[in-house]
């Protein structure tokens, strides 16, 4: 696909040689519009709790209901802590 061909290097990787927490992002992206969803999973594990959080979000900018904002900070939690799991696991 071309589309790998604009994906932006990770700066800590380079410079510092080391992972960061949102190293493979890009790549898991790549893979759901290929249709390879587990691959995209073990790619980056936070990408679905973070594709639905942003479906969440603009969901909410045009249809308002109640606790709304307890929703998006459910999600957001949610997506740190599978952010911070993964990239522990992915060092042990």
């Amino acid at each position: 696909m071309a589309l790998e061909n604009y994906m932006l290097p990770c700066f800590s990787k380079t410079v510092l040689g080391f992972e960061c927490m949102g190293c493979g992002f890009q790549r898991a992206i790549l893979l759901i519009l290929k249709g390879q969803f587990i691959e995209a999973f073990y790619m980056y594990a936070a990408i679905y709790p973070l594709l639905i959080l942003t479906a969440y979000i603009i969901f909410t900018r045009f249809y308002k209901f109640n606790n709304y904002k307890k929703g998006i900070n459910w999600l957001s939690i949610l997506s740190v802590f599978t952010i911070i799991t993964s990239y522990t696991i992915k060092f042990l």
